[in-house]
């Protein structure tokens, strides 16, 4: 399973000179208390401005695809421009 500093370095080096939260919150869901099952990310970055919400979440998206694919079941994403 994929470590919470290691979705936080994907995403550090996907949107440098951001800021980047990283929670599990696997614990909160009922048969997933696996660690990494869900998650939740905040990223603060310049680079977002002019972008729509869904864009910038697409973008997050689009960072961890090949961790969504197996190792994160579930992704809540929050992004703010810095």
């Amino acid at each position: 399973m994929i470590s919470l500093e290691q979705i936080k370095q994907k995403l550090l080096q996907s949107f440098p000179n951001s800021k980047v939260e990283v929670i599990d919150t696997s614990a909160g869901h009922e048969n997933h208390a696996s660690s990494g099952a869900h998650m939740a990310v905040l990223v603060t970055w310049e680079g977002f401005r002019n972008k729509s919400l869904v864009e910038q979440h697409q973008m997050v998206y689009d960072a961890l695809k090949e961790e969504l694919k197996e190792q994160i079941h579930a992704l809540n994403v929050k992004t703010k421009v810095e």
